[in-house]
């Protein structure tokens, strides 16, 4: 599943005013409601609640706060990349700059998972991370998010 599949050019987000993880999460939630059409404070309760269960932040500067949501009618990511790190609980204790929002339909499934896992895979790559850190605007970060992959090895 390609990103261009679950990210649009409006749903990119390279300057990120907050200074903690809620805040990161209200941000986006508001961002995603307007992109969506559904109602803010669910998206909100509903990426708080993953957060409880575990940080959602995978390590190497790097979150992917995600959840699932009725009525959804596919899959949506969005990408924030914040003015400055900010503390998301992270496995590896380092603070979060890139992020990436998933939503997903409640029955999903598979697709939910092979959509977390292609981000994770992407935003951990230590060169692709340093690229979406360096890019100025919003279409270069659409840009390096949505080129296709060297290979096509899963």
């Amino acid at each position: 599943m390609p990103l261009r599949d679950l990210l649009s050019s409006d749903a990119v987000f390279p300057s990120l005013k907050v200074t903690n993880k809620k805040q990161v999460i209200q941000e986006l939630s508001a961002k995603a409601a307007h992109l969506t059409g559904h109602d803010e404070r669910e998206i909100f309760e509903t990426l708080l609640r993953r957060e409880r269960l575990g940080s959602t932040g995978v390590g190497g500067g790097v979150a992917i706060p995600h959840g699932k949501l009725p009525k959804l009618d596919r899959i949506i990511g969005l990408f924030a990349r914040t003015d400055s790190p900010v503390d998301f609980e992270s496995l590896d204790g380092e603070p979060v700059d890139l992020i990436f929002l998933l939503l997903a339909p409640e029955a999903a499934g598979a697709d939910h998972l092979k959509a977390l896992a292609r981000i994770a895979r992407l935003l951990r790559d230590p060169e692709v991370a340093g690229k979406l850190r360096a890019a100025r605007d919003a279409d270069a970060v659409y840009a390096l998010l949505t080129v296709p992959p060297a290979s096509n090895a899963a």
